[in-house]
């Protein structure tokens, strides 16, 4: 060897790229009275501040999480939504959402205020069972959305119910 360093080998990323590559990425957006983006729950593994008025989150595959989207002009609120997604990993199927990158599993889809305020008030009444809303069971939230699709009211999610999930998560591949 002539003493230099080994050359580097072309044709990967970095390990530490490798991580960020395997990130869902969410957009949010806080401007006062006309935008308004935020997380209602979801554990974030990277937090990116790119100024006063926008961040960038990062989740892990497989975090579930709620992001609600508001927004106004001059003439009232032109959008509310809440979508609970979940983070997918790398080469996984996954539907598009705005201002989340690259995507994921939708589990559930509300627009308008007041479908938007009734999906958050099941997410208050579930904590206030004591569990996380990031840790309920995905099908809970398909079905909370197929319910409120249909204008009817969404089953409670119960401790029952939680432990019977938690039991089938350990005992699936």
């Amino acid at each position: 060897m002539n003493g230099t360093a080994a050359p580097r080998v072309r044709g990967g990323p970095m390990p530490s790229a490798l991580i960020q590559d395997r990130m869902t990425r969410v957009e949010l957006t806080w401007i006062e009275k006309k935008i308004e983006y935020w997380i209602r729950f979801g554990q974030a593994a990277n937090e990116q501040i790119v100024d006063r008025r926008q961040r960038i989150l990062s989740f892990r595959p497989n975090t579930i999480f709620a992001f609600v989207r508001w927004a106004s002009n001059d003439f009232g609120t032109i959008i509310s939504r809440i979508d609970i997604v979940r983070a997918v990993e790398p080469g996984e199927a996954y539907q598009t959402l705005p201002f989340v990158r690259p995507g994921g599993e939708i589990l559930l889809k509300i627009e308008g205020w007041p479908k938007v305020e009734d999906v958050l008030r099941h997410v208050d009444a579930i904590e206030a069972i004591g569990i996380e809303a990031d840790a309920v069971s995905p099908e809970h939230w398909r079905h909370v959305h197929n319910r409120m699709a249909a204008a009817q009211q969404p089953r409670a999610y119960t401790l029952e119910q939680h432990r019977a999930f938690l039991l089938r998560r350990k005992v699936q591949p």
